[in-house]
């Protein structure tokens, strides 16, 4: 197995950590909460909010990011080291996104999520040489 496919993994993986901060560290979650996990998230404010909102922007982004690097592996074009590198690449630009969403920095997020996606794009365009 590749190092980008392993990458998939932890992408796929991602969104647990942004739920698992939202849930775990503040008060207020517990069995009674575990009843209804959606209706306690939407209570959530501040940077637990934050946190689960990183989560469903991650659950959004993967399903790109997996198709990116298997047609990229299917197609053959780039050198395996380079799609290793852009998948290690998004794999980072997905913590320094979490990262963006807890500290509450708008912009530099935004920024982030481009750059995300433009790696995304990157695995499509470097397959096709």
């Amino acid at each position: 197995m590749t190092l980008a496919y392993w990458c998939v993994l932890i992408a796929i993986l991602l969104p647990y950590l942004s739920t698992a901060t939202a849930k775990f560290l503040g008060p207020g979650y517990g069995p009674r909460a575990n009843q209804d996990p959606r209706a306690f998230l939407s209570t959530l404010e501040g940077w637990r909010k934050r946190a689960n909102n990183a989560q469903l922007n991650g659950f959004e982004v993967t399903p790109a990011f997996a198709a990116a690097v298997i047609i990229a592996h299917q197609a053959g074009g780039a050198e395996q080291a380079l799609l290793d590198q852009l998948a290690v690449a998004f794999v980072v630009s997905r913590l320094l996104y979490f990262v963006c969403y807890l500290a509450d920095w708008g912009p530099v997020r935004s920024l982030v999520w481009f750059a995300g996606m433009g790696l995304i794009v990157a695995l499509f365009v470097v397959s096709a040489s």
